[in-house]
């Protein structure tokens, strides 16, 4: 076996590291591919905010054919290192046949190279950017992977675990289908808040009604959500990356901003699944793919809400029932969504599983962050 490392800019080895997953999932039914076109941007150190300011190394292991075994990132992410005064390193876009002897190869060759960086520890699986999935998959293989999240085949944790990852936290995430009534409570409570404290949802019909409110979306994720320690304070230059990639696959209905007065106080972000489609295109957007792509959009059957905040003095003031009753409605006012998937509540956040167990979802899949030492 052969382990081969190399830097973004090398582009000799690039094509074997996207192109593993579509071989190793080939028999997968529940495995959703990435759009090839995005994950050139690994590799993209002039465009991808990540290299402004940090440094990743990409491994493959080979067989002595040059067949891939085995695939590993390592991200030396310094703005994350220098806000939190840690050093820190993520390990990301892990894949690997059942064998651990691969696994361990990858490993060892990427945790060298973070101590040459002077680097003391590894979390991971976890990303370039707050939009990339993170956490290895450890229960709910079965079911259908949603776009964005991390999937993987179960004995993936036997390996990890085998190297001497312990928990760093699970995260959960459920669904809930439009047979389900919200409480009535939650329409009560929403009602009387926007009365009582001055709340009102803003509505949304186009993208470019969206490009707009782009700086109020930053603001408010880097203040409801700057605290958890699983991301950092969005740059702007980071924000007019991840608007692009926001606003690409929006459904503008699904996006909800909560005001008061003038300023925004919460949010919530939900797109039309588009698993299904990318399944069907392969992951490649051309010659056809699009038009694959574009009619999945207008005929998701679910919906994903990945991501939601409150800012700290208006939690506990209503503002979330004020936002879920306005999702359900949006969601209930389209026949083609038949369910909506939440995604990844951390398990210390006892307050948001609470939340959602009350509105009827239901916890389908876990996803585990993990930690070493070197």
């Amino acid at each position: 076996m052969n382990i081969i490392a190399f830097s973004p800019k090398e582009r000799k080895f690039q094509k074997l590291f996207i192109q593993f997953p579509f071989a190793l999932y080939k028999n997968i039914p529940q495995w959703v591919p990435p759009l090839v076109s995005d994950t050139k941007y690994w590799f993209d150190t002039k465009n991808n905010p990540f290299y402004h300011s940090g440094e990743a190394r990409f491994f493959l292991a080979l067989d002595e054919k040059e067949q891939v075994l085995g695939r590993l990132a390592i991200l030396d992410n310094q703005r994350y290192n220098d806000y939190f005064k840690i050093k820190t390193a993520f390990f990301y876009l892990f894949e690997c046949i059942d064998d651990f002897s691969v696994a361990e190869c990858l490993f060892k060759a990427g945790f060298d190279w973070a101590k040459e960086r002077g680097l003391n520890q590894v979390i991971g699986p976890k990303g370039f950017s707050v939009l990339d999935g993170y956490g290895t998959l450890i229960e709910g293989a079965q079911r259908r992977a949603t776009y964005g999240q991390i999937y993987n085949p179960d004995y993936y944790q036997s390996l990890i675990e085998k190297l001497g990852f312990s928990k760093r936290w699970d995260t959960y995430s459920g669904y809930m289908d439009r047979t389900k009534q919200l409480p009535e409570k939650i329409f009560q409570v929403a009602e009387l808040i926007q009365k009582k404290r001055g709340f009102r949802v803003r509505l949304f019909k186009t993208k470019s009604e969206l490009k707009a409110i782009i700086p109020d979306v930053k603001h408010l994720y880097n203040q409801s959500l700057a605290e958890d320690s699983r991301n950092i304070p969005v740059s702007d230059e980071e924000m007019r990356v991840l608007a692009k990639q926001l606003i690409r696959f929006a459904d503008p209905q699904l996006v909800k901003i909560i005001y008061k007065g003038d300023q925004a106080v919460g949010f919530m972000l939900a797109y039309p699944n588009i698993s299904a489609a990318l399944q069907k295109t392969g992951g490649k957007l051309f010659p056809f793919g699009w038009i694959t792509l574009l009619h999945g959009l207008k005929h998701a059957d679910s919906v994903t809400l990945n991501g939601a905040g409150i800012l700290k003095e208006y939690q506990r003031l209503g503002g979330t029932a004020l936002l879920y009753a306005e999702m359900y409605k949006s969601i209930m006012a389209d026949p083609n969504y038949q369910y909506g998937e939440f995604l990844q509540v951390r398990d210390d956040n006892t307050n948001m599983k609470l939340e959602w167990e009350n509105v009827g979802v239901g916890f389908t899949r876990v996803h585990r962050l993990y930690q070493i030492d070197l």
